[in-house]
């Protein structure tokens, strides 16, 4: 009989109590797995400390196994991955900030899971695209995530003007991210680009003693002195 795979929320950044955005039910399950998938080693180790501090892990950390999956990931590495769960072991699947599967290259894992009969659980945490929906004022009976938005400017503009489309005609908000050093050009993008009424809320540090949320007109955008969101990771809203 094979494993469980368990989809593990994690804090969305630094700074962030654990015990505030992860329940107990959630930490108490995670001290007992000892196989894990993540992004990154490093920082998965680290989000296992926090947890043995709260919920003693069933083994030493320097006994439990962490696999890296990532964007250098080959798909053939998959099936190595999947391995210990198709012979009988449980294991977490762990993202670099909130949950992971989405905007997350672990969706990759659960697909091939779902497909070998392998039982996924997808467990409770915070997710910083809900909660920006959340806290944005903006429709949230329908909206769409659209991941990262093209880089070469003339591109960039031409996508955000076509989802302004899409919202205007669908009454349907846009969510986005972007790497956070570029968050201050992509804010004088979305200026420059949405229309002057157009609603933008800009959602920064969520979950985090220095979280802001604020919504206006992208004309009062326009006007404003530039948010403090420099390197801090930001999901960007609109509404037409």
């Amino acid at each position: 009989m094979s494993g469980t795979l368990f989809l593990i929320p994690n804090t969305l950044g630094a700074g962030a109590a654990l015990d505030q955005v992860i329940p107990p039910a959630v930490r108490e399950l995670t001290a007992r797995l000892d196989y894990f998938v993540a992004e990154n080693a490093k920082t998965a180790r680290a989000f296992l400390k926090l947890v043995d501090a709260q919920h003693p892990l069933a083994r030493p950390l320097q006994q439990i196994e962490i696999a890296e999956l990532n964007v250098n990931t080959k798909a053939d590495a998959l099936k190595g991955l999947l391995a210990p769960l198709l012979a009988g072991r449980d294991a977490g699947l762990l993202s670099e900030a909130g949950v992971p599967a989405v905007a997350d290259p672990g969706a990759d894992l659960v697909r091939l899971a779902l497909q070998h009969g392998v039982a996924v659980r997808p467990l409770v945490g915070p997710s910083s695209l809900l909660l920006a929906v959340m806290a944005s004022g903006l429709n949230g009976q329908s909206f769409a995530f659209n991941g990262y938005l093209p880089t070469d400017a003339g591109q960039r503009t031409q996508r955000i003007r076509e989802l302004e489309q899409r919202s205007r005609k669908e009454r349907q908000t846009q969510l986005f991210i972007e790497t956070p050093y570029r968050n201050a050009a992509m804010l004088d993008a979305l200026c420059a680009a949405l229309a002057p009424d157009t609603l933008l809320c800009v959602a920064t540090d969520l979950t985090l003693p220095s979280e802001t949320v604020r919504t206006m007109t992208a004309g009062a955008w326009k006007k404003q002195p530039p948010p403090d969101f420099h390197k801090k990771p930001t999901v960007f809203l609109f509404l037409a």
